[in-house]
């Protein structure tokens, strides 16, 4: 009887650990899912930065926080998701924004062309309380042709009317024209994938803390079955000649003694402390009682 039960038990405990794989792998199938989608999203909003304004993109970004919270719980961690989606949303935003920063530099890099220009004209922004007054040039290339393009914006320092300065200008005339050292977007994008790893590298926590949350669960469902099956033997094992039921520990391999103390005091039995020869014994007054937890 005993082999049976055995083979029984092994059966369920390899069903069991079948099912514990096919749940991982599912679980990180769903967090590359939710990984692709972030980036997705991170991307896309990148490309659209420039064709919506704030009305359209700031709900967009919002039904992307709620869509987050669902795909987190889909990976387990229910009681955090909606924090880590915020932050997801954050970094997100942040990422996009900081790679829409450089979006110019990449575009200079991609299709301008360098020239050396001498700047013809100085304009300086109005005073506006404490904002800095940005200055603006007019530039001409050496030939006297104007320098196509809006006015150059410096991100820093000043140049004197006559002086020659090397610019990365747009044939197109769209963008205005900017310094080699100010049109290269290396710094921007790194801070955006920066972030863009920082949104990964929260789905990646919220993976772990969900499986976590997942094995501790099965752990306390099985311990329950376990409690539940030593409960019913208690009630329905008839006692040896001396009294004592009888139950192999080996069955209930995640109840402690302790805890089987507590379990048969409940039901108005003592668990023995001594004497039990590989067998955990009951009875309703005992020589050494074990304590409980």
């Amino acid at each position: 009887m005993r082999m049976s039960d055995g083979g029984v038990d092994g059966s369920n405990a390899n069903g069991r650990s079948v099912e514990g794989r096919s749940r991982r792998r599912s679980r990180l199938l769903s967090a590359f899912g939710v990984g692709c989608y972030v980036l997705a999203v991170i991307v896309g909003m990148f490309l659209l930065g420039d064709g919506f304004g704030l009305l359209v993109r700031i709900p967009l970004w919002i039904a992307h926080g709620v869509l987050l919270v669902v795909l987190i719980d889909t990976l387990g961690a229910k009681k955090c998701g909606p924090y880590a989606a915020l932050f997801i949303v954050v970094v997100s935003v942040m990422s996009a924004g900081v790679a829409g920063m450089a979006r110019d530099g990449l575009t200079l890099q991609r299709r301008g062309e360098e020239i050396t220009a001498t700047v013809v004209k100085e304009r300086r922004d109005k005073p506006q309380g404490r904002k800095a007054r940005a200055y603006h040039y007019t530039l001409e290339r050496r030939d006297g042709t104007r320098v196509p393009g809006p006015e150059m914006e410096p991100e820093s320092g000043r140049y004197d009317i006559g002086q020659e300065v090397t610019v990365i200008a747009d044939p197109e005339g769209e963008l205005g024209p900017r310094t080699p050292g100010e049109a290269d977007a290396t710094g921007e994008l790194l801070g955006a994938g920066a972030f863009a790893l920082a949104a990964l590298g929260s789905v990646a926590l919220m993976t772990w803390r969900g499986s976590v949350a997942v094995r501790e669960a099965g752990d306390r469902e099985r311990v329950a079955q376990q409690e539940e099956r030593l409960r019913e033997a208690l009630r329905t094992c008839a006692a040896d000649r001396h009294g004592y039921i009888k139950v192999p520990p080996e069955d209930y391999p995640d109840v402690s003694h302790r805890r089987a103390a507590r379990i048969a005091w409940e039901a108005g039995l003592r668990a023995e402390a001594a004497g039990n020869r590989g067998a955990w014994r009951f009875r309703e007054a005992v020589a050494e009682e074990v304590p409980r937890d």
